[in-house]
């Protein structure tokens, strides 16, 4: 017999934990390959792990609203025959007890990290002894370690916690409920009055930027400050550059209207403009391979598949960069059902961990939010993001044999931020250039 420890997987870039949410299968119950055992949520998506070899679930190393570390092991399953694993399974049980008897009984949590990868959030940990402010006896319900940290750090008081409405097993506040209670909580605003000094006349109210009594304050939820430690972050490392290219969409457009009522008869899908803007973009990257690369420990590594990131708005604000995979293996139709169903799925929150990681290259279509152009920021660790600025009718000079006349087009503008450390500005300059003489030629025909 061999004991297989099943390890909770890496689920995307600076993803470093998850919570278990629902136990599927239980101790003594045989599992079979590819079986889901247990369900986890992270600030990304809510999926199931699922084992990998066949046997017996012999030991559950967390009990469900525990926090799970990248890495840590999830259960232990007795195979009929040595596993791979050979590190841990030479260990028997009841020294694997004996080792967490060891271990302390309070578990440190780390900070839930968003889609783009933050070294720094993967190793910030929180100081144990900061959860003593709210402790699971107090009051009348159980709080969940993951949850009494993150009331530790928003400020929330048991008195607070109370009146928070549970969704979990006996009205038990989930992760869920807790942030959900965060994004409405507004912190009511204070007035601050400076000291008065001798002889000098009062301060004329709200002339520094204090807040008057229409103003108001809220903490930011936590992931608006991971964004913003993501942002801050890019920003620092890569050495961001710009350049725009105004483009003619005429025939693009005046194509997709011919074909879109029958595309859609045939495929049961929408044909919007994404899958048609990636098309253009995914030839330009074959055209200029160093734009599909990163930059690992001072090496340039320049990727062979072509990973497509879609940069998506979520219902409450935030963004999250689904990507599909080998994107240049598909054609538009292809394109089309991929994009639609990645876009569906990750605003109801039903993405899995692989379909948010190993991105080479993002776009984003700030275009749906009447935005003209943008300089968006870099994806780390890749080396550029294209946006796609709003599509407008516009006065434009056209030349013909015959002479130069004035005409009605359909222009956009495209914005293409890269990492001047190792692309410089011709070939930046040049490769959105060419999505652009991509799109102002488009001669694609649908494969139906």
């Amino acid at each position: 017999m061999g004991h297989y420890h099943l390890k909770l997987p890496k689920m995307g870039e600076s993803v470093a934990e998850a919570t278990i949410t629902k136990w599927l299968l239980e101790v003594g119950d045989t599992i079979h390959l590819d079986d889901p055992i247990v369900e986890i949520a992270t600030d990304k998506v809510d999926t199931d792990v699922t084992s990998e070899v066949e046997g017996v679930l012999a030991e559950k190393c967390f009990q469900e609203n525990e926090v799970v570390k990248v890495g840590e092991t999830l259960v232990i399953i007795e195979t009929k025959g040595e596993v791979s694993n050979l590190s841990e399974t030479t260990i028997p049980l009841e020294d694997q007890a004996a080792i967490q008897q060891q271990k302390p009984s309070k578990k440190i949590e780390v900070a839930a990290s968003i889609p783009e990868t933050v070294e720094k959030l993967e190793q910030e940990m929180v100081d144990a002894t900061s959860l003593t402010s709210i402790k699971s006896q107090e009051g009348n319900r159980y709080y969940s370690p993951l949850v009494r940290n993150i009331a530790n750090k928003e400020g929330i008081s048991i008195e607070e916690l109370e009146g928070i409405n549970g969704s979990g097993k006996d009205q038990r506040i989930t992760k869920k409920d807790i942030l959900a209670y965060l994004d409405e909580r507004v912190v009511k605003p204070s007035i601050i009055t400076p000291p008065a000094r001798e002889n000098e006349p009062p301060l004329i109210p709200n002339v520094s930027g204090v807040p008057n009594g229409s103003d108001q304050f809220r903490e930011m939820t936590r992931m608006e400050g991971l964004i913003a430690d993501h942002m801050m972050s890019s920003l620092k490392t890569s050495a961001h550059v710009q350049s725009f290219i105004e483009v003619d969409v005429t025939q693009l457009w005046d194509w997709r209207e011919e074909v879109k009522e029958g595309f859609l008869a045939r495929e049961n899908e929408k044909l919007t403009f994404t899958p048609l803007f990636m098309s253009a973009i995914i030839k330009a990257l074959k055209d200029y391979p160093e734009i599909n690369s990163s930059i690992e420990d001072r090496k340039i590594l320049t990727k062979q598949e072509i990973n497509l990131g879609m940069a998506t708005a979520l219902p409450d604000g935030n963004l999250i960069v689904p990507v599909i995979k080998n994107a240049d293996h598909l054609n538009l139709t292809g394109l089309a059902k991929a994009v639609n169903d990645l876009a569906r799925r990750a605003r109801a929150g039903h993405l899995n961990p692989d379909e948010i990681k190993d991105g080479t290259y993002t776009f984003t279509n700030i275009g749906q939010f009447g935005s003209l152009m943008g300089t968006p920021i870099i994806n780390q660790p890749q080396v550029g993001i294209l946006a796609i600025g709003a599509i407008r009718k516009m006065p434009a000079v056209i030349e013909t044999p015959k002479g130069d006349f004035i005409g009605i087009r359909r222009k956009m503008i495209l914005s293409h931020s890269y990492d001047h450390r190792i692309i410089n500005g011709a070939t930046g300059g040049l490769f959105v250039k060419r999505v652009a003489e991509y799109l102002e030629n488009w001669n694609e025909t649908l494969p139906y």
